[in-house]
């Protein structure tokens, strides 16, 4: 990177846009190490390059600053921005919805990623109706996608159906949710059959969320199977990495109390909550 920011100075129209590529890779790497505020800097240095090389030459240079502002907007939310983190993000879907209706093969699995990431975005500041309609349009965009090419799309298709689940729960669409989320625990349960050690975390938030929205409406035993069902797989998760899984596994034994006493099993509420 320093090289290319010597390269760049002395001869911009030829190395500005390495020197950006770079800076959004550093941002990656320091981000991958807990480094947030230099990984924002960096990511910062890289859109403001981007933004002057797409306004030079758009074609080449729009799905690069696509790409950066998208990175930006996750590391802003990593550390609280969250206002800025929603603006950037939201300028990454404009472009990003403007380059899939051009090349939808090349740029309609970005949109719908980006999408994802705004509907994350505007949950949290609150616009709760604005991010059920991004995240439903990314389901919508990974469900044709995973039609296609499953082994490339499940993984992402599963992650926005639990996600919209979460979002239609938060505005009082329980029944939706419930839909939503029993479709996700179905695709992680295929993906965990076969790659246990990617998914079985997946499966076992999905099926918490799913037991807490089967108690919300009702349906009292199918909620204590499925919290049951999360409590044996975050237990064998933090078996073997305890940091990781411990604060899961415990959040999931007192969801699993509050299940066994609805249905009158207090010994076995005790006891399971006595366990966190």
């Amino acid at each position: 990177m320093k090289l290319y920011r010597k390269l760049a100075a002395a001869r911009p129209d030829a190395f500005e846009p390495n020197l950006a590529s770079s800076l959004n890779n550093l941002g990656s790497r320091q981000s991958e190490v807990g480094r947030r505020e230099e990984a924002l800097a960096s990511t910062g240095e890289a859109v403001k390059l981007y933004r002057k090389l797409a306004a030079a030459r758009p074609d080449a240079f729009e799905p690069d600053l696509a790409m950066s502002l998208n990175n930006l907007g996750n590391m802003q939310s990593a550390v609280g921005r969250r206002e800025e983190a929603l603006a950037s993000t939201g300028e990454a879907v404009k472009l990003y919805r403007k380059l899939a209706a051009a090349r939808p093969d090349a740029f309609e699995p970005n949109l719908a990623g980006s999408l994802n990431n705004l509907g994350s975005r505007q949950s949290a500041v609150g616009r709760r109706e604005e991010a059920l309609a991004s995240t439903g349009e990314a389901v919508k965009l990974y469900r044709k996608l995973a039609a296609a090419r499953p082994d490339a799309f499940e993984p992402n298709f599963a992650m926005s159906r639990n996600n919209l689940g979460a979002m239609q729960s938060a505005v009082g669409q329980r029944e939706e949710a419930l839909a939503s989320t029993g479709e996700a625990v179905k695709l992680y349960r295929k993906l965990a059959a076969a790659r246990p050690d990617a998914f079985e975390p997946d499966l076992a938030t999905s099926l918490n969320n799913l037991g807490n929205m089967q108690s919300a409406v009702g349906r009292r035993e199918e909620a204590l199977a499925s919290t049951g069902e999360a409590v044996k797989l975050y237990r064998k998760l933090a078996a073997a990495r305890p940091d990781a899984f411990e604060p899961n596994l415990a959040g999931s034994l007192n969801n699993l109390g509050s299940r066994q006493s609805e249905v009158g099993r207090r010994e076995e509420a005790l006891a399971s909550t006595g366990r966190r």
